[in-house]
């Protein structure tokens, strides 16, 4: 059931990517002419922005992690963030989840708690993407409405799903009765009782949930501090359209902020693995409101690389050089060596 998902996902993403070289098909050369002229200084404020992402990230979830386990290390948290952007890619968005899971528990914090504390993390971060977008959006108003007026029923469409999504996922975090709700509908959809299994899963699910989220909610100053991390933390992937065009002036910082959390925001409402294919469309759509088309589509692929590609990379160095130390300190025991540095 597993691969067979996976290879669903892998022909959805293929049928998107087919989709998206084909809208550009005339386009191609003038794009990689684009992305061919970025500096390497910008190429590596790009790498900057994506590791400064991910020390955020860590530090949000060491803050997380030691509500449960207070002897947790922020060099882990740093290891599970890029171990979760290498799940990302690898497994096409599926598995970051799985991932963090398993290294958590492995690293002292209870499988049931690092589930339930995953979980609100991920709430945390969607509801963050809503509140960043909505902030910057009002911030750079006079720019966005004068630009985007054409797309306003859209866009008001875009936050309307999103705030819906929002409201769900605190009323999952937060509201015992709405977990109630969900299990009833469950169980009145599985009359024939085809599913108990699942039903069963569920209400473990919701049972971890109510019991991680019933840790964090007696400490609410956590819950402020992690969303204003998730912007501080947005900010910085956020910018990287202004870090590749800043030394031509057509783009300002709040708007690279306000057209990239709006076109991560409405991607996100669009149900893609890991967002492949939505997110470069709709990024590229807007930015071409402000820039030429290739211009665009170049800035829109650096972003993706610097936030989707670049990680993963790092991650499997990581897991890589883990793997070996491993494996190193694994034959200097059969091989009874010890300390090399003793003699």
């Amino acid at each position: 059931m597993k691969n067979k998902r996976l290879w669903a996902k892998i022909i959805f993403v293929a049928v998107l990517i087919c989709i998206i070289i084909y809208t550009f098909r005339g386009s191609w050369r003038s794009i990689l002419q684009q992305i061919a002229s970025t500096t390497p200084q910008i190429l590596a404020l790009i790498a900057g922005a994506t590791v400064v992402y991910h020390l955020i990230e860590a530090w949000i979830t060491y803050s997380l992690a030691k509500l449960y386990r207070p002897g947790f290390h922020y060099r882990n948290a740093v290891y599970n963030a890029f171990y979760c952007s290498f799940y990302r890619l690898s497994t096409l968005g599926s598995g970051s989840g799985v991932a963090a899971i398993v290294y958590l528990g492995k690293h002292g914090v209870g499988y049931a708690e690092a589930t339930g504390m995953y979980t609100i993390q991920y709430i945390i971060h969607k509801v963050s993407i809503a509140i960043f977008s909505g902030v910057s959006f009002l911030l750079n108003w006079r720019v966005m409405a004068s630009h985007y007026k054409n797309y306003a029923v859209y866009l008001i469409l875009a936050y309307i799903l999103t705030a819906a999504i929002c409201l769900l996922f605190v009323l999952l975090l937060i509201y015992p009765g709405f977990h109630r709700l969900i299990l009833s509908l469950a169980r009145k959809l599985n009359r024939s009782h085809k599913h108990d299994g699942l039903i069963r899963r569920l209400e473990d699910s919701i049972v971890i949930l109510e019991h991680s989220s019933g840790t964090l909610l007696r400490n609410w100053g956590k819950i402020v501090t992690s969303i204003l991390k998730n912007m501080l933390k947005l900010c910085v992937w956020y910018s990287i359209p202004f870090l590749i065009l800043y030394k031509t002036g057509e783009i300002s910082f709040l708007s690279s902020l306000s057209i990239t959390s709006l076109s991560v925001m409405t991607a996100g409402v669009i149900p893609t693995p890991a967002g492949i294919g939505s997110t470069e469309l709709i990024m590229t759509g807007l930015f071409s409101v402000m820039m030429d088309v290739h211009k665009a589509a170049a800035v829109t692929l650096l972003y993706r690389i610097a936030t989707f590609i670049l990680p993963f990379v790092i991650g499997a160095g990581l897991i890589l050089g883990n793997r070996v130390r491993r494996y190193i300190l694994d034959q200097r025991e059969k091989s009874g060596c010890g300390n090399p540095w003793v003699s």
